[in-house]
């Protein structure tokens, strides 16, 4: 198994329009293929000192291994994502896990 954690820090001056097809784009991504689960969530209400709640989205994938992960990083759904929303976030920070 691998988890594939994504944070996304969106641009300042993101429109509300842009942010709300960010979402939905997101969203798309629990259409593909090769992901056994996608989650994609805000930060949550909880408050400990070490919790990292300064990014704006999450994106959480379950792959049953590094191949349907490499597919996932192919998939139109994926590059259709990156094409289209690349500019609305500044900072992006990965995890993998397995």
């Amino acid at each position: 198994m691998l988890v594939h954690s994504v944070y996304f820090w969106l641009t300042d001056d993101i429109s509300s329009k842009d942010r709300q097809m960010f979402k939905q784009k997101l969203e798309a991504l629990k259409k593909v293929d090769s992901a056994e689960a996608v989650y994609v969530g805000t930060p949550a209400e909880t408050d400990r000192p070490a919790i990292d709640r300064s990014y704006d989205y999450a994106l959480t994938l379950i792959f049953k291994d590094i191949d349907a992960h490499d597919a996932y990083q192919t998939d139109p759904l994926h590059k259709d994502f990156l094409h289209s929303c690349s500019k609305f976030f500044d900072n992006v920070v990965i995890y993998d896990a397995k």
